[in-house]
């Protein structure tokens, strides 16, 4: 046979076994007989690290263009549908879920101000993309227009917008669209008047590893944008990049777009555009790699550039004030942040002042999605104060001055600057539903917009408290705790507990309605405020990354021994979430501490911690991680990356990986990976089950009905697997 006829044989096979294990699951689910799942072969390549000899038995797993590696991802999801279709009421499940997410009510998020219009993007269930419309104001959503209907023009709900960014007059809005999950996002630009696309395209301006941005001119004539390499483009030593920034004429053919800045910037850049329409200039952000340090630069009119800080110097970000000022958020011996002033002609940083000191709580930065502005005569910051958080508001000389009201225990989800001083801020809490108020400098009133959603279920029935964990080292840990009212802490109780800790990512209070689906169940829902993220500053991130993230899985760890400890569940009942970032959470807890919980659902997650820097975006990732070609590094990722970690005969919990075949952030194979070893290592007979979702990627742009379906997955799994459903031979009790 030809080699493809043998690849299209394995598949049939494959997948025709999987089809009948379904069946024989179906029958052994009443005998409560294990079914195995698809195997996978050993095929062992062994690598040397500074002189460690590391094996990897599935490395072959690791290629999607490999017929034989599609079969066996066909086949084992056959085998995670027959399980997970199969759970006793999981149609009451979904019916629940679709009730709930079909009737949440509209929402608005990404509000931009521009020459009198609001622009927004527009949540619409049960639509399954969001809508780009403009109003008048947060006041008056009737005068509401859609710019943009993604559902209209693709009804699969496959397209999906990236961001949108409107024209300084308002006139026109640029918007980055992907297919697929992808975020690979080229650029329409949109009449706002008529929803009518111009002839301009520019493609390739965001991408999945480095994001992506365009700032307009301030006559709206032209954009700048940020570029990545085009197809048939290759590398050479005058354009070795991977993301630049070029300026685009509208109506101009796209050969003649010309280069602005970026051959000298780091192949792992990432770029965002802000513009002064007042003077012309353009700030230029670059971040190296996901590091969280960062350069700025300022583009003139005529084209020329000077660098305002470099990497080393502690800025974290930058806004134009309404004199043509910068102000930026410093770290340089400030670990919680302070705030800068510095003069656009006076670069470079270091003639900068000082304008607001050092406190005790951390100014949030955000790369792309600023919660800092400097009006006419005020600046506005937020602060976090652990996990909630609030907007302060100081005088352009750096004097505490009135600030906006928010709701206690909440948190400042995005923020948008309006005139006179004036804002917008969207405002939520775990039981609270995302409102936008509008704060108004000259009354001094804090008052919310007709810009709020409402909630299909009741939190009234819902207690939140805050507890402390104590990590292996000492350090205290936040656990806040949703669960209903009245609720014994006897040990009996179902219980799940969520994390991510990494990249500065702060766990903030937000709102969910579907977390009410665990609150009617009796479960209780927690979160654990753990190193690597931002809550306590930067201090607090950094000693969860590099070789200090053990801290990470310690801290996570003795979360779960509190709930324990302090009746709210036991191990049996215990079940732990997360994705990216938390998946590598739930690969360490896997196999560091598989007695400490029962079953975990592990999204888009990082496994194979040696291997990953070579993924697309893995070397955007080393400054997070580190990398195995530094010797002290690769010890610490040995030691805990979880596919390395797997031991053979262990009795391992309940395991649902979900997975997105076209995600550009984490790399489907280690999915595929960390599901054949522990299949084939594990002692318990629980289920180790792989979901990858063929037509979508990282979350990012996944229609409506396919979160759906991926919810009614991961609650009928840990419904079962905690004993909330019914279990084969009668009972409840896993």
């Amino acid at each position: 046979m030809e080699l493809n006829q043998i690849y299209l044989s394995r598949l049939a096979l494959a997948v025709l076994l999987a089809v009948f294990a379904g069946i024989f699951l179906s029958s052994c689910r009443k005998e409560s007989t294990p079914v195995k799942p698809p195997a996978a072969g050993i095929r062992n390549v062994r690598d040397v690290f500074h002189g460690v000899g590391v094996d990897d038995p599935y490395r072959w797993l690791e290629d999607w263009n490999d017929p034989e590696v599609k079969a066996w991802s066909d086949a084992q999801n056959a085998h995670a549908r027959a399980f997970l279709d199969r759970i006793p009421g999981v149609a009451e499940i979904s019916a629940r879920v679709k009730e709930i997410v079909e009737a949440g009510s509209i929402s608005y998020y990404s509000l931009v101000w521009r020459s009198g219009k609001l622009f927004a993007i527009k949540n619409k269930p049960p639509l399954n993309q969001p809508l780009l419309v403009v109003m008048n104001s947060a006041n008056e959503p009737a005068t509401e227009k859609v710019i943009l209907d993604l559902n209209a023009a693709d009804g699969s709900g496959g397209t999906s917008m990236d961001w949108y960014v409107p024209s300084p007059d308002g006139t026109l809005a640029g918007v980055s669209l992907s297919a697929g999950g992808s975020e690979s996002g080229d650029v329409h630009i949109y009449d706002v008047e008529t929803g009518r696309a111009l002839n301009d395209l520019i493609p390739r301006v965001n991408g999945g590893t480095a994001g992506g941005d365009m700032a307009w001119s301030p006559d709206g004539k032209g954009f700048y944008y940020t570029r990545y390499p085009r197809t048939g483009e290759r590398p050479t030593e005058d354009m070795d990049f991977y993301q630049q920034v070029w300026y685009h004429e509208l109506g101009a053919p796209g050969e003649k777009d010309r280069y602005v800045l970026g051959k000298d910037f780091p192949r792992i850049a990432e770029i965002k555009l802000a513009m002064d329409d007042r003077s012309g200039r353009l700030l230029v952000t670059l971040q190296h790699g996901d590091s969280g340090r960062f350069a700025f630069f300022i583009v003139e009119q005529d084209g020329s550039a000077k660098q305002v800080a470099d990497f080393d110097d502690g800025a974290v970000e930058a806004t134009w004030g309404q004199s043509s000022d910068l102000y930026l958020i410093s770290r340089s011996g400030a670990p919680r942040g302070k705030i800068l002033r510095l003069s656009a002609a006076d670069a470079p940083l270091e003639k900068a002042r000082v304008l607001v000191p050092e406190g005790t709580e951390t100014i949030v930065s955000s790369f792309g999605s600023s919660f800092f502005a400097a009006m006419a005569s005020r600046l506005y910051v937020t602060y976090q104060l652990g996990g909630p958080s609030e907007i302060r508001a100081f005088s352009l000389d750096g004097r505490p001055v009135e600030k906006p009201a928010v709701a206690p225990i909440s948190s400042i989800q995005q923020f948008a600057p309006l005139d006179n001083d004036s804002v917008l801020f969207l405002n939520s809490s775990y039981v609270q539903p995302p409102a936008w108020y509008r704060y108004d400098a000259r009354e001094g009133e804090t008052k919310k917009t007709a810009l709020f959603s409402t909630a299909p279920v009741d939190f009234s029935d819902t207690e939140v408290v805050r507890e402390f964990a104590v990590s292996k080292d000492g350090t205290k840990i936040p656990v806040d705790i949703l669960m209903p009212k009245g609720l014994p802490l006897d040990g009996s109780h179902a219980a799940v507990l969520y994390g991510y800790g990494g990249y500065n990512v702060s766990m903030s209070p937000g709102f969910s309605s579907l977390r009410h689906v665990w609150i009617e169940k009796g479960v209780i829902y927690a979160v654990a405020v753990i190193r690597g993220g931002g809550e306590f500053g930067e201090e607090w991130h950094r000693s969860g990354t590099l070789t200090r993230k053990q801290n990470v899985f310690d801290d996570f760890a003795a979360a779960m021994e509190h709930l324990v400890a302090r009746g709210y569940t036991r191990p049996e009942r215990l079940g732990i979430m997360g994705g990216s970032n938390g998946g590598l959470l739930m690969g360490a807890m896997i196999t560091q501490h598989p007695d400490l919980f029962r079953a975990t659902v592990s999204s888009v997650g990082i496994y194979d911690m040696l291997r990953n820097e070579l993924t697309p975006n893995g070397a955007f990732n080393i400054p997070e991680y580190g990398t195995v070609k530094d010797e002290a590094q690769f010890e610490a990722l040995y030691a805990y990356s979880p596919y390395h970690r797997v031991t053979a005969g262990v009795a391992y919990p309940a395991v649902l990986f979900m997975a997105g075949a076209n995600d550009p952030r984490v790399d489907p194979m280690h999915s595929r990976k960390m599901t054949a070893r522990l299949q084939a290592a594990t002692s318990s007979g629980n289920p180790i089950l792989l979901r990858t979702s063929s037509t979508t990627g990282h979350g990012h742009g996944t229609p409506l009905a396919e979160r759906i379906k991926e919810d009614v997955d991961e609650f009928a799994f840990l419904f079962y697997e905690l004993g909330i459903l019914p279990r084969p031979g009668g009972g409840v009790q896993p």
